[in-house]
């Protein structure tokens, strides 16, 4: 059976279409506070807090822990940070932006050649959200969605051609960004009273953690307040690191209010995601997020989702964090079993407001 032929957000965008397809619109309960992106972002407030990863490792135990002490109070209290002087050169950084941007530059029918076939469940690859769930509801993106680590467990055969560098620096990033992800989980393992590898250990190592990127392509929209680009939703990951093209779009549910993440130079944004805010008995916290389009400019972020085999581990509240006056705040689930119950529980939820 051939794949579902997929209207593309980028098409629509294209067309000259003054008003957006019903499917698009949101519900009218989120329409009041979707605001221009652009004036969000210079509004004062809460900001997401920054942490300069240089003294992580400092030899001084005493500057050594005030590094790690910001990384864990920003963990606990947003779930979502920048982080600066990660490790990853700029340079590299630069050059995967440009691979992905130079790929969604190519043609609609030329990037269709990589289309993925959701309803087969075929996932990686060019794809766009299909209305599963009750409200039908469509976000405003296409995206590109492929595993990029372990090494072994990729599947280059789908991975873009041009540009010609795409896989290479891809691959270097991936490599890079897995050890960043390693000394994360350690300190947040070492402020939780854990053993520096017990995180680590408990989403699988370096065999099993699985780095999935997803490039998000958020094209100009001509009606950009009754839009989402991406709908309100936490990770189900362990750790999310997100790059983008410096156009803002992110905001996140901080104190009942959607805040605008400012767009910090060089940093590289971390959230910490469901897998980790369940193990910690929900010590980090796991923050709900949506992304806002606009009709100026044309967004694209890098999203590299670090997640637990789907079968193989248990995800549950680490027992040291349990005791009486602090019970177990999540049930014992496989990684897969949770997904399933995200989906079960928002699939109630559109169809509660459809009625």
């Amino acid at each position: 059976m051939a794949p579902t032929v997929v209207e593309r957000v980028e098409s629509l965008s294209g067309s000259g279409i003054q008003s957006i397809p019903k499917e698009y619109v949101r519900p009218k309960e989120e329409l009041a506070n979707i605001g221009d992106v652009f004036e969000e972002e210079k509004k004062v407030g809460p900001q997401v807090p920054t942490i300069d990863l240089k003294e992580i490792d400092s030899p001084d135990e005493f500057v050594r822990a005030k590094c790690r002490e910001k990384l864990r109070k920003a963990a606990e209290e947003w779930g979502v940070m920048h982080l600066v002087n990660h490790g990853i050169p700029d340079e590299l950084l630069n050059q995967l932006k440009s691979a992905g941007a130079e790929f969604f530059s190519l043609p609609v029918e030329e990037k269709e050649k990589y289309a993925n076939d959701q309803a087969a469940g075929n996932v990686q690859g060019y794809g766009s959200k299909l209305a599963n769930n009750a409200s039908g509801q469509l976000e405003w993106e296409d995206y590109f969605f492929h595993l990029i680590f372990p090494e072994d467990k990729r599947d280059l055969s789908i991975w873009p051609k041009t540009p010609s560098y795409y896989t290479e620096v891809t691959s270097d990033y991936a490599r890079r960004l897995r050890v960043l992800a390693s000394k994360i989980l350690e300190v947040l393992s070492l402020e939780l009273g854990l053993e520096e590898g017990r995180l680590e250990k408990e989403v699988g190592g370096m065999e099993e953690l699985l780095l999935q990127m997803k490039i998000n392509y958020y094209p100009k929209c001509p009606q950009p307040e009754l839009a989402l680009g991406v709908e309100a939703h936490t990770d189900i990951s362990a750790l999310t690191f997100l790059l983008h093209n410096m156009v803002p779009g992110l905001q996140l549910f901080y104190e009942g209010k959607w805040v605008t993440a400012k767009c910090v130079p060089d940093s590289i944004l971390m959230h910490i995601g469901d897998t980790t805010e369940i193990l910690s008995n929900g010590k980090f916290k796991s923050i709900l997020h949506r992304g806002l389009v606009n009709k100026e400019k044309v967004r694209i972020s890098w999203a590299v989702f670090c997640e637990p085999p789907k079968e193989k581990i248990i995800l549950k509240p680490l027992p040291e964090l349990v005791t009486e006056t602090e019970p177990a705040r999540f049930p014992p689930r496989t990684f897969a079993q949770h997904i399933h119950h995200k989906l079960f529980r928002k699939d109630q939820e559109a169809s509660a407001q459809s009625k």
